[in-house]
């Protein structure tokens, strides 16, 4: 049975919230005052279905029904799971919680606040254990983290479930072990924040100039390896202790101003807008968000390829994703299987400005890798001595995939018995398909070097796709030979 998520807000934040439950499957209401809340939502959805499906390398589910609520009660009638996300003022997110608590009860309530304390927004509240802290960050739809805080208050069972929900749908609840202002992560933004002012304030460098001093030093390792990690690598082989030793006396040196905060005044504040625009303000915002959105996507997919930092997370999700795909007795039936998605990148194309044939290949490797991963087949798999090989392949273009490109590949078991694998790949452009790929794969003992059975475990998985598949008609282009006409 679908779940039901409810959105109260329906900004930047509530609307990435909205998006990462709809598009793993959840219904979503949304209730914000706001006439423009539609439009804001839709553009901040169209935005996750461009980039969060080419995080997964299982079939995504059915993506949810959206619907926009008159009321509070009416978005949180019948809801699972509730996530508050209106604006940073404590008595506003008082009377919405005791909107939703006249309506809903037991009901886990997640607020998106960014400084206040969960015992600071349970105040006054008529049940005070369901109401706690889940603190993403944007785009929400693509980052995992939530920072979940409780109080003495809460219902420590109702967080729990609640940390499930999160990591059902593929996000990283990061429990808090004591509630303080700002949490975790934006105490760290906060101390960045206060020197980056100083800087530009002081004339030492411009919004730009710290931009860069971020993004190309210190932030790619954060990215992957946080603070604490990075410090140990830069000990050395001594490790940790070696690096405190080392950079511990330079916290009494006069190297920054976290303590103090610089006048907040219309001419810092104009010196700091005049020099954004001057970076960034050749790109509209929406621009901007689709840069990031890719950028996210490559640096992810990365930690993904190696299961690291976030790049785990990932791979959890498509483990539960794929479990349940099997455990409800999903087979494909009804059409073939969509396995990957993909975009066309500079690197892809050729001197025509057309996708080489060899990306071609790529796509449709992404594709049956991931069909291999879902049924079992995968790098564990491998590293026991067994793998499916190709042994052939057979490719048509039926058209041209260019630079920007978003591309999906499907894919259709034409037959499987304990040794083979014989399946159909489309490449699509949205509809179109611009290639088709027919292969045959082989399962191998890799260190006796010749074919076997399938583990019992695996083809207790690829079976029942094969049968399901096997009532789809068959693609005129299976079979067919080089030179072949049309």
């Amino acid at each position: 049975m679908t779940r039901k998520a409810s959105i109260i807000g329906g900004g930047v934040i509530g609307g990435g919230w909205a998006a990462r439950f709809l598009l793993n499957g959840w219904d979503v209401s949304v209730f914000d005052p706001d006439p423009q809340a539609e439009r804001k939502i839709g553009e901040v959805l169209a935005n996750a279905r461009r980039s969060l499906p080419a995080l997964s390398d299982v079939p995504i589910p059915a993506e949810g029904r959206l619907s926009f609520a008159a009321s509070i009660a009416e978005s949180v009638e019948g809801a699972d799971y509730i996530q508050e996300s209106v604006s940073e003022r404590l008595p506003l997110k008082h009377r919405v919680f005791a909107e939703i608590q006249a309506v809903a009860k037991g009901v886990p309530i997640g607020s998106s606040t960014s400084g206040f304390k969960p015992s600071e927004l349970q105040e006054g509240a008529a049940d005070p254990s369901t109401i706690f802290v889940s603190h993403p960050f944007n785009p929400v739809y693509l980052l995992p983290l939530s920072e979940i805080v409780p109080s003495p208050k809460s219902d420590l069972q109702i967080i729990e479930n609640a940390k499930e929900i999160l990591r059902e749908i593929g996000m990283f609840p990061l429990h808090v072990r004591k509630e303080i202002d700002a949490h975790i992560a934006d105490r760290f933004l906060e101390a960045v924040w206060r020197e980056a002012l100083w800087l530009v304030k002081d004339g030492i460098a411009t919004t730009e100039e710290i931009d860069e001093a971020i993004r190309m030093g210190f932030g790619l390792r954060w990215g992957q390896m946080g603070l604490f990690e990075t410090y140990r690598v830069a000990g050395g082989e001594a490790g940790m202790k070696h690096f405190m030793a080392q950079f511990g006396p330079c916290l009494q040196w006069p190297w920054t101003k976290l303590t103090d905060v610089p006048e907040f005044t219309e001419e810092l504040v104009d010196l700091i807008a005049g020099q954004s625009d001057e970076q960034s303000g050749k790109y509209t915002i929406r621009e901007l968000e689709r840069i990031r959105d890719q950028n996210l996507i490559g640096f992810l997919r990365a930690l993904k390829d190696r299961n690291w930092g976030a790049g785990k997370v990932l791979l959890d999700h498509d483990k539960r994703r794929s479990a349940a795909f099997h455990e409800a007795g999903k087979t494909g039936a009804g059409a073939p299987l969509a396995m990957a998605e993909m975009q066309v990148l500079p690197g892809w194309i050729d001197y025509n400005g057309h996708m080489t044939e060899s990306r071609y290949l790529f796509a449709s490797s992404e594709t049956s890798d991931a069909f291999l991963r879902l049924i079992g087949a995968d790098m564990d798999y491998v590293a026991k001595g067994h793998s499916y090989y190709t042994a052939e392949t057979h490719i048509m273009h039926l058209g041209e995939a260019k630079l920007g490109d978003r591309l999906t590949g499907t894919l259709q078991v034409l037959h499987a018995d304990e040794k083979r694998l014989h399946v159909f790949i489309r490449i699509l452009r949205g509809d179109e398909v611009v290639a088709s790929l027919e292969q045959m794969l082989l399962h191998v003992d890799m260190k006796a070097g010749r074919t076997c059975p399938a583990a019992p475990e695996v083809l207790a998985k690829l079976l029942p796709i094969a049968e399901a598949h096997g009532s789809l008609p068959r693609p005129a282009a299976a079979g067919r030979f080089v030179g072949q006409r049309k």
